[in-house]
């Protein structure tokens, strides 16, 4: 199988995909949000360094005479290879993350990435000037002059003790090691050992510890102690420990997709073989899905279409076998009628063969009425026209239809008040009244009882007579299309078995159910038919049942 028809099959291969084109976005942000954090951390590192050196330096420029400050400057100028400038702080343009910096009595770098050279600004005590060189890259020249100044601080301490506890809090306010420590300690070759005794800054780099360093040593006003700084150096967040990482987390995702995503996709193999099967004709077949996400509910809803596909089939089977049985009879009593008419020259003769021929008529039309009219109901959802309907109002009209009839049947309605009104289709909730007094009537002794109301947002209409009832064994087969539990019922006695069908219809789509049951006060025949007050209407568009949603809405509100 190919690979592109894998991913287009596989919902774990589609996900993981994704997941891998998601990862690979992060790792293409991720190293510019790297570049960032490193450009911020080497402005925060340029700014550390300053710090000192210029602290140093304005302590220095303060204890200076008037007259010699200038002196000082050019001095130090010279020193550090760069003009340094006392300018006053107004005409400086400096952000609130600066201003809280210099007011911090730390320094303040602006770098220019196109010239590459660094301006770094320090805040006077006096609060009213600032202290300015433009560095290009720091040198030997530069170092050796930090060193001075601090050399310079020193010397405004007496003792060793006061001179220690100055390094301290240098050290313990500027992050850096600075320390006097006895020259026999150091490990110095003859070189450095010849340049410290010179008075010059000696540099060592180490690379042996997790944090490489910069020590840098030059001989203090104490015989034999040695002034060492340690300096902690840049370093870059390495593009192959961001790589590195990203190709873990991959990992770990691949592991964790795959740990979620093959039982679901196992589950949808389950449900697609039984949609298979049953494309082959197997209705029988049912998917046993375990749980209750989404796909479980699938599932059940699958089976579900599966059993209403079958009765389906099943009715439309029963129905055709019954129609064909149901015509057979009719049909033949009009060709034999037809025959009659041929050889009779009797006049009275041959309008009684017409008069038989036009009941079998009205006998077939009524017939195919009847199975239009099931075979609607049972196929798909009909029409509703649904509205406010007053119960007694209905049973009023029914009572009048009935009684028209001419049956020797006392017709006896039970009516609720006026205002009782439930949600149905008016022409649909005629006719199953109508078809359940009907049914009732060949069977009534002398009595039939219509009633109606509503009880806890459900409506009912009931229909009891006097006859002799309907066996427990039989009431769920009295719904079934053609069926007729009394073989002594015959067409003369009327009806094709599709009266109860058709109700039983009607209630399914009034979302409610039919019942039949024995009357407690006339002990025959019970038959109820119950539905919402309130309709729930769903609205889905036959050409769009796999892509669109169904739309709910409570039929006869406003909401």
């Amino acid at each position: 199988m190919a690979l592109s028809s894998i991913t287009e099959r596989s919902i774990f291969f589609r996900i993981y995909a994704g997941l891998l084109l998601v990862c690979f976005l992060v790792a293409f942000f991720g190293y510019f949000l790297m570049q960032a954090i490193n450009q911020q951390r080497l402005q925060s590192y340029r700014e550390s360094i300053a710090t000192v050196a210029f602290y140093l330096g304005t302590a220095s420029y303060d204890r200076q005479h008037e007259h010699n400050k200038e002196q000082w400057l050019l001095a130090t100028s010279r020193a550090f290879g760069s003009e340094i400038h006392v300018t006053p702080v107004d005409e400086f343009d400096f952000k609130g993350r600066e201003l809280k910096r210099l007011h911090e009595g730390k320094s303040v770098v602006r770098h220019d990435e196109m010239t590459r050279h660094s301006t770094v600004y320090h805040q006077i005590d006096d609060g009213q000037n600032i202290l300015s060189a433009e560095l290009d890259r720091i040198n030997e020249r530069q170092i050796h002059a930090a060193m001075g100044f601090l050399l310079d601080d020193l010397r405004h301490y007496e003792t060793l003790e006061e001179k220690q506890q100055r390094l301290a809090h240098l050290s313990k306010n500027f992050g850096y090691n600075i320390v006097l420590m006895p020259l026999a300690s150091l490990e110095l070759d003859r070189e450095q050992f010849d340049n410290l005794n010179a008075g010059k800054a000696v540099l060592s780099f180490d690379n042996e510890n997790q944090r490489p360093h910069l020590s840098v040593m030059m001989a203090s006003t104490i015989p034999n102690e040695v002034l060492v700084v340690t300096v902690p150096l840049f370093n870059f967040f390495s593009l192959d420990v961001i790589i590195s990482i990203i190709l873990i987390c991959l990992l770990l995702v691949s592991f964790g997709v795959y740990a979620l995503i093959f039982p679901l996709e196992r589950r949808l193999q389950l449900l697609q073989m039984g949609v298979n099967k049953v494309a082959e004709g197997k209705l029988d077949t049912m998917v046993q899905v375990a749980g209750y996400d989404d796909i479980a509910r699938l599932s059940s809803t699958f089976n579900t279409m599966t059993r209403h596909i079958k009765r389906l089939i099943e009715s439309q089977r029963e129905l055709t076998r019954a129609v064909s049985h149901e015509l057979r009879t009719p049909v033949a009593r009009i060709r034999f009628a037809v025959d009659m008419l041929a050889d009779d020259d009797d006049y009275d003769s041959r309008q009684m063969q017409k008069q038989y021929i036009d009941e079998d008529i009205a006998s077939l039309n009524e017939l195919i009425d009847e199975i239009l009219t099931y075979a609607k109901l049972e196929e798909g959802s009909p029409k509703m026209d649904w509205e406010m309907v007053c119960l007694k109002e209905l049973l009023e009209q029914i009572e009048r239809e009935t009684n028209a009839l001419g049956k020797p049947i006392a017709i006896q309605i039970k009516p609720p008040a006026q205002k009782v009104v439930a949600m149905a289709d008016r022409r649909y909730l005629h006719r199953v009244v109508q078809n359940l007094a009907g049914n009732a009537v060949p069977y009534a002794k002398s009595t039939i009882i219509i009633s109606a109301g509503v009880n806890k947002g459900m409506a009912f209409v009931t229909v009891e007579d006097d006859g002799h009832g309907i066996p427990e064994a039989d009431r769920e087969k009295v719904f079934i299309p053609f069926a007729r539990l009394d073989d002594s019922r015959t067409r003369a006695s009327g009806g094709y078995g599709l009266g109860l069908s058709i109700v039983s219809r009607i209630a399914f789509w009034f979302s409610g159910n039919m019942s039949v049951d024995e009357s407690p006060s006339l002990h025959g025949a019970r038959f109820t038919m119950e539905w919402p007050v309130k309709q729930v209407g769903v609205v889905i568009v036959a050409d769009e049942l796999t892509g669109a949603k169904s739309e709910k809405k409570l039929i006869g509100t406003d909401e």
